[in-house]
């Protein structure tokens, strides 16, 4: 169990967390949702011991408090930073093989390797391939694992699906519930909340580095003045907006472990920011739609080039002149292709209705 009791933090005169408390437990998602500059990245680096500040960080009983990172990993918590982070010019298997450096992972790197490449199978196939030379999709997957590596009880993951394409998005998610059934418990901060809380058991609400609500991800789902702020909803939020956290059972025992915590501290009024005509109109922003182009472009020039190696194959079926790809690569190029078209409508239909809304 993670546990975090008045978290605050500071640059300069900035205030950027002020008191926050939340739980983890194993086996769980938790969810934090927030606007850009709430506080979220500062949250994670608190707990992974990278930005000093006040309150207490406690795992299983045990503060962190003033330990330095590498010793925070050894306790058991790990962090997947928002960027992968990753070593380009290492394979995958080198990239691995770092993220069990730690004394408390050495032991059972076998049996880590054997448990990543069931979560990741394409890693498997890949471990001798440069990092620098994957996807983004794919060192996202190398960055998790290397974490995974370290035989984390908490595994932090700041924004992991940024920059990602929907059909790679949609697989990291589908990953990070198998990482849960290994009984890790997941801190997850994302820009798509509606993935997010789609996984999530738990989810907290942070604005301008305080908590202003938690409750259940389901709950949080049907939350009107949660959609209208993170879910891209159209639904009215009226003065008297629903207090996320207020639908929680009453009983404690009837919770999820963990969950009762939330009602520790008397709910507060929670009333965000509404969300940009824009972002309702293209469900997003317009630099995530251009990051998700570029990586589906990079998936494309990947396909195509393995289309061209398969044609100059001296042995292959596709080999001989004016032959043509095989029909696996022949679909993959027709999907990549279109990815793109898809990525590049959506693009032009947010400069459009970006063109409109500025016309108001």
């Amino acid at each position: 169990m993670l546990e975090c009791r008045g978290i605050s933090v500071s640059y300069g005169r900035h205030q950027a967390l002020a008191d926050v408390a939340l739980q983890v437990a194993p086996g769980e998602i938790t969810a934090i949702l927030g606007a850009n500059g709430a506080g979220k990245t500062t949250l994670l680096n608190t707990i992974a011991g990278l930005v000093p500040g006040a309150g207490d960080v406690a795992l299983d009983g045990r503060s962190l408090r003033g330990l330095p990172p590498h010793l925070i990993v050894e306790a058991g918590v790990a962090l997947v930073p928002e960027g992968r982070r990753i070593f380009g010019d290492l394979s995958v298997m080198e990239n691995l093989l770092l993220g069990a450096y730690a004394k408390r992972a050495r032991a059972f790197e076998r049996e880590g390797l054997d448990r990543i490449f069931a979560l990741f199978p394409k890693l498997d196939e890949r471990r001798r391939q440069l990092a620098r030379t994957m996807s983004g999709g794919e060192q996202q997957m190398v960055a998790i694992a290397r974490a995974m590596m370290s035989s984390p009880r908490i595994l932090m993951l700041d924004e992991p699906s940024l920059g990602l394409s929907p059909l790679l998005c949609a697989e990291l998610f589908r990953a990070l519930v198998q990482v849960r059934k290994t009984g890790v418990g997941i801190l997850l901060v994302e820009q798509n909340a509606r993935q997010a809380l789609a996984i999530a058991d738990r989810g907290y609400l942070l604005e301008n580095g305080r908590i202003v609500g938690a409750d259940l991800a389901a709950n949080l789902m049907q939350d009107a003045a949660v959609q209208r702020a993170y879910l891209g909803g159209a639904a009215a939020v009226s003065a008297a907006a629903p207090v996320p956290g207020a639908g929680l059972p009453q009983q404690p025992e009837q919770l999820p472990a963990a969950a009762s915590s939330v009602r520790s501290a008397p709910p507060q009024a929670f009333a965000p920011r509404p969300a940009p005509e824009i972002d309702l109109l293209i469900d997003g922003s317009l630099d995530a739609l251009v990051r998700n182009a570029a990586d589906i472009q990079t998936e494309h020039v990947r396909t195509v080039r393995d289309a061209r190696l398969v044609r100059k194959s001296p042995g292959g079926a596709a080999a001989g002149a004016g032959s043509r790809p095989a029909p696996r690569v022949r679909a993959a190029a027709r999907a990549a292709d279109a990815s793109l078209l898809e990525a590049i409508a959506k693009i032009e239909a947010a400069a459009q209705a970006a063109a409109r809304h500025g016309k108001r």
